[in-house]
């Protein structure tokens, strides 16, 4: 049987070959015209503080030990002994981190940082994965995506600097509004080469996170979490996550200490006043807004600090690195001054370190509202730390807490006062209690670390609840839904 091959008139096949090219093109043009419409936003974030120092839990036959001696004992950071054996030399030594992230606004294109600000060497990561948690250390089957810088699978961060992945597509992620994903967590795998030397990182992260043997290799694509024998409750070296999303997208940037990175909050349940807050403008405003947190326990506005502490550096310092650096800024809450009245600073050294942060925000454009420091009647916190030996009555008899306490409200009167912020989140009258001038008794008794003596300092899921209520969210309202 003869078939004929139909030829196409050359008139014809030019019109065809110029509608494939006009639809092709049409196609690049409108996504070229998306892409004009949106920017890289922080969607979630934590500040790098310090290199780990590895220091041997207190033993825990402390049956006879004094009370004070048992309380310091409590932790909710397992022994990294195991995971990391020459921690304060070689670090981590060829195995691999899954770090466990909440992200606040979701879409289906995302990049993720890595930071060695505070190595003592070369961090080279051979590989690295993100994928959806499905529970513990599991990735959820068919998301773990593989992660590339300039092309490559694997990078080399210098000390002192930090480095962005390429934008990576997460074809499991439909839209920003996709109900699969909205509230669950990246699980974020990065397999370390060698000795990473000293590792930045973020000491209370309130969320478990895992790690593997060391000497183990790399195990970023694993979807189970069998590999995966430690956990820790810190965050190693990762420092960001952007999305691409509109670009009236409002970021915002909760900044402090302690309060705010969420001591005594429930772990792994997000309950954070931040978080509370940001369910609540998510609630109002949908995809078009993202809350991120940039605090660090024990921080301080002003220099001297610690060197190396877990505090981090004083915010005076780290605003570039932490707050500026964030995409997409346009908002920033800021509690932060208890640490510094607990050190000693004169009130006024905290309101000119006041003056500096806010200048400098204000010079990018950025929106800064100041938030009151809550009660410290029961703080007594000389420079390097808790006087323990106070516990449990050294509350508001003590004469350093009445002192400091005096002192706080100096600095919410200079909050309160209109010149400088932009705005007030009331959180000292959403938690005090009038009558004793502590904090309200349902915000105390500790939600984690239960044998902890009450510090009448850090409130509770309750009181943080409270605090992420008492925000106004109007001014935080995007473009358009005002």
């Amino acid at each position: 049987m003869m078939f004929s091959r139909r030829r196409i008139p050359v008139s014809l096949a030019g019109v065809l070959c110029a509608a494939a090219v006009l639809t092709i093109g049409l196609v690049a043009v409108a996504a070229d015209a998306e892409d004009r419409n949106k920017q890289w936003a922080t969607s979630w974030a934590t500040s790098p503080a310090a290199y780990f120092v590895y220091v041997a839990p207190v033993p825990q036959n402390q049956a006879l030990a004094p009370a004070a001696a048992r309380f310091a004992a409590a932790t909710v950071q397992p022994d990294l002994a195991f995971p990391f054996p020459n921690a304060n030399t070689r670090g981590a030594t060829t195995q691999t981190i899954r770090s466990i992230v909440k992200p606040d606004l979701w879409g289906n294109r995302i990049r993720v940082r890595f930071s060695n600000v505070f190595g003592d060497k070369p961090l080279t990561l051979d590989s690295v994965t993100v994928g959806l948690q499905e529970y513990g250390a599991n990735a959820l089957k068919g998301t773990i995506t593989r992660v590339t810088f300039s092309g490559s699978a694997s990078v080399a961060i210098p000390v002192g600097q930090e480095r962005w992945s390429d934008s990576i597509t997460l074809s499991w992620v439909k839209d920003a509004d996709d109900p699969v994903v909205q509230g669950r967590n990246l699980a974020i795998s990065y397999s370390i080469q060698g000795d990473s030397g000293h590792m930045t990182y973020h000491a209370a992260a309130n969320t478990t996170s895992f790690i593997t043997a060391p000497n183990s290799g790399d195990h970023t694509r694993d979807v189970s979490g069998f590999a995966y024998l430690y956990t820790t409750t810190s965050w190693f070296f990762l420092d960001a996550v952007d999305v691409m999303a509109s670009k009236d997208t409002v970021v915002i940037c909760a900044l402090g200490d302690s309060i705010t990175d969420g001591t005594h909050t429930t772990l792994n349940t997000n309950d954070r006043w931040a978080d509370v807050l940001s369910r609540r403008l998510h609630d109002a405003h949908g995809n078009k807004v993202s809350v991120v947190n940039e605090a660090i326990g024990g921080n301080r506005v002003v220099n001297p600090v610690v060197a190396n502490a877990a505090a981090g550096p004083a915010a005076v310092d780290r605003l570039d690195r932490d707050v500026l650096g964030l995409s997409g800024l346009t908002h920033v809450i800021w509690l932060e001054g208890i640490n510094d009245l607990g050190a000693a600073h004169p009130t006024d050294d905290i309101i000119a370190g006041y003056k500096n942060v806010v200048s400098r925000l204000h010079a990018k454009g950025i929106k800064v509202y100041g938030a009151t420091l809550t009660s410290a009647l029961g703080l007594n916190n000389p420079a390097q730390g808790w006087d323990l030996t106070h516990f449990p009555d050294f509350l508001a008899t003590a004469d350093n807490g009445s002192r400091i306490d005096v002192n706080r409200k100096l600095l919410n009167e200079f909050i309160r006062t209109p010149g400088l912020f932009d705005g007030v989140a009331e959180f000292d009258q959403a938690t005090v209690d009038p009558a004793t001038g502590n904090m309200k008794a349902e915000f105390v008794p500790n939600s984690q670390l239960t044998q902890l003596p009450w510090d009448y300092l850090h409130p509770n899921h309750a009181g943080y609840n409270a605090m992420g209520l008492a925000v106004d969210i109007r001014p935080f309202a995007p473009k358009g839904h005002r």
